[in-house]
C-alpha cells in the first residue's frame, strides 16, 4: 500500500476565507453571465495513469487554499466571499482515443470547445478547478501520449497561474511515482504543506495607487484616455454580429510557430529594436485592419499586462491568483507600410504605460465602478460593449520555462488559453515553451465566425513571418 498522504501538513493549514476584491468580483460576475475560464495544457509522453493523476491533484489541492475553496454570496448575489470547501476533490475527467485516430491534440481541442471553455467551474460547491486527460496509446512501440488540461475560473487565475499549477501537478505526480517505485530520496512519504493564502490584489497595491494618491491617478488616467479618444478617434475591432451577453460562447483556434520560425522572429525583433510582443501585436492589428477594408487610421488593441512585480510585496510566479490588467494601445495603421514602426510604437507605448503604473491604475479603477452583482451589471456591460477599448486583445506572457523532462515523462508543449466571456470578441493567448510559440486564438462564436477567426489568425502569422524575413 502506498504511504503517500496528500493531507500531510494539514494541521493548522490556512483556508481561503475572505471577500472577493473588486477585480475578482468583476471576473466572477462575468463568469456567471458567460463562462470566463483560463485553461492550461501540456503534452506528456510515457506511462501516466488516472489514479496517479488524481492523487497528484489531491496533493496540488492540499498545497493551495484557493483550490480548496468555493464562493458564497448573499441572497441578492452580492458580497461574494471565498469559503472553504472541505472534502471536495478536484474533478478529473479522462478520455481515451484509439491509437489509429491520429493526433490526440485534435481531441483536446474539441474537448476545450465543447466543454472546458463553455462550462463554468462550479464555484458554488467548489473546488475552483477541474482537470482533463486525453490519452492516445502509443503506436509502433512508441510511448503513450497524454494531453493534460487544467481549467480554472479567471477570478483566481491568469495565464501564469494556470501554467504554474499545471507544472506543479505534473511534478507532484513525478514525486509520488518516485517514492512508490523506491527511487525517492529519504524515508516515508513526502509532505505537501499548504502555502499561505494571499490577500486580495488590491490590498497589495503600492501606496502610490491607494487612497487619495490612487484617486488622483485614476482621474488623471481617465482624462488622458478621454483626450486620446476624442483627438484620435481610434477604431475598435467590431463583431460581425452582436451576440447577447448571456449567449456568448468562447471557441479555441490553435496556432503556433515552431522553433526555426520563432528564432527568425526573435532575431528580427532584435535587429529592429522592438519587442516580440510589439511585433505580434502589430501583425494582429494589420490583419484586422486589412480584413476590415484596409483603411488607414488608428486602431485600438488591448494588451493584458502582469503587475505581480509592482505589488507590495511582489507576488511570485508560483503564487496563484489573477494579476493581469489590460492596457489599450492605439496603433496607426498605414496600408503597405513596414510592420516595424508599428511594432516599435506599441512597444514604446506599453513601456511608458508600465512606468506610469497603468496596470495598477486599471485595477484601482474597478473599486468605484465595478458592479456589485449580476443584477446590477447591465449598465457597466453596455458601456464596455459600446465604448470599451478592448474588443481585441493579445495576451502574451512571454517565455515560460516548462521543463522538457519531468520524472519519467517527456513534455513536448505547454500553453495557456484565455476565455472571453463578455470582455472581448477576439484574442490571442501567447507563450513560448519548449522552443515553440503557442498562438491560441479565442473568439466569441457568432460574433466572429470560425472562418473569419481562421482568416485573421493565418493572416497575422503570415504577416509576422514575412516581416521577419524582410
Amino acid at each position: 500500500m502506498s504511504q503517500w498522504n496528500a493531507t500531510a501538513g494539514a494541521a493548522g493549514a490556512e483556508e481561503a476565507d475572505r471577500p472577493l476584491s473588486p477585480l475578482e468580483r468583476w471576473y466572477w460576475i462575468c463568469d456567471q453571465i458567460s463562462p470566463l475560464c483560463v485553461l492550461s495544457h501540456a503534452r506528456l509522453h510515457g506511462p501516466f495513469d488516472a489514479e496517479l493523476a488524481a492523487r497528484a491533484l489531491a496533493a496540488l489541492q492540499r498545497r493551495h487554499p484557493l483550490l480548496r475553496a468555493s464562493i458564497a454570496a448573499d441572497a441578492q448575489g452580492r458580497n461574494p466571499r471565498f469559503r472553504p470547501a472541505p472534502g471536495r476533490e478536484i474533478p478529473l475527467r479522462t478520455v481515451t482515443v484509439s491509437a489509429e485516430s491520429g493526433d490526440a491534440g485534435e481531441r483536446w481541442h474539441s474537448e476545450a470547445n465543447t466543454y472546458e471553455l463553455v462550462t463554468a467551474v462550479n464555484w458554488r460547491t467548489g473546488p475552483l478547478a477541474r482537470a482533463l486527460i486525453v490519452t492516445r496509446p502509443g503506436t509502433g512501440g512508441g510511448p503513450d501520449v497524454h494531453d493534460l488540461v487544467l481549467t480554472l475560473p479567471h477570478c483566481i487565475a491568469d495565464g501564469t497561474t494556470a501554467l504554474t499549477l499545471l507544472r506543479q501537478w505534473i511534478e507532484l505526480a513525478a514525486e509520488i511515482a518516485s517514492y512508490e517505485d523506491g527511487s525517492g530520496a529519504g524515508q516515508g512519504a513526502p509532505e505537501v504543506r499548504s502555502v499561505r493564502m494571499l490577500p486580495a490584489p488590491e490590498q497589495l497595491l503600492p501606496a502610490s495607487h491607494r487612497g487619495l494618491a490612487g484617486v488622483r491617478k485614476i482621474v488623471a488616467q481617465q482624462i488622458a484616455d478621454q483626450g486620446v479618444a476624442k483627438r484620435v478617434r481610434p477604431r475598435r475591432f467590431e463583431p460581425t454580429l452582436r451576440v447577447p451577453f448571456e449567449e456568448r460562447v468562447t471557441q479555441l483556434l490553435p496556432r503556433s510557430l515552431p522553433a526555426d520560425q520563432l528564432a527568425e522572429l526573435v532575431e528580427a525583433c532584435k535587429r529592429e529594436q522592438t519587442t516580440v510582443h510589439g511585433a505580434l501585436a502589430a501583425a494582429l492589428a494589420t490583419a484586422v485592419a486589412q480584413d476590415a477594408g484596409d483603411r488607414p487610421g488608428p486602431l485600438t488593441i488591448g494588451s493584458p499586462m502582469t503587475f505581480r512585480d509592482e505589488l507590495v510585496p511582489p507576488v511570485r510566479e508560483d503564487e496563484i491568483g489573477s494579476y493581469v490588467a489590460t492596457v489599450p494601445t492605439v496603433v496607426d495603421y498605414r496600408p503597405g507600410a513596414s510592420l516595424w514602426p508599428m511594432a516599435r510604437s506599441i512597444s514604446r507605448d506599453l513601456a511608458r504605460a508600465r512606468r506610469r503604473g497603468a496596470p495598477l491604475t486599471s485595477v484601482a479603477t474597478l473599486r468605484p465602478v465595478a458592479p456589485k452583482s449580476v443584477a446590477r451589471s447591465e449598465r457597466f456591460l453596455r458601456f464596455m460593449e459600446d465604448k470599451g477599448p478592448i474588443t481585441l486583445c493579445i495576451s502574451n506572457i512571454g517565455r515560460y520555462d516548462f521543463p522538457d523532462t519531468v520524472g519519467p515523462w517527456q513534455v513536448s508543449s505547454a500553453e495557456f488559453i484565455a476565455g472571453l466571456s463578455v470582455n472581448a470578441y477576439y484574442a490571442a493567448a501567447i507563450n513560448t515553451s519548449h522552443g515553440r510559440l503557442a498562438w491560441n486564438v479565442t473568439h466569441v462564436e457568432g460574433a466572429v465566425s470560425a472562418e473569419r477567426a481562421e482568416r485573421l489568425a493565418d493572416a497575422s502569422l503570415e504577416t509576422i513571418l514575412t516581416a521577419a524575413k524582410s
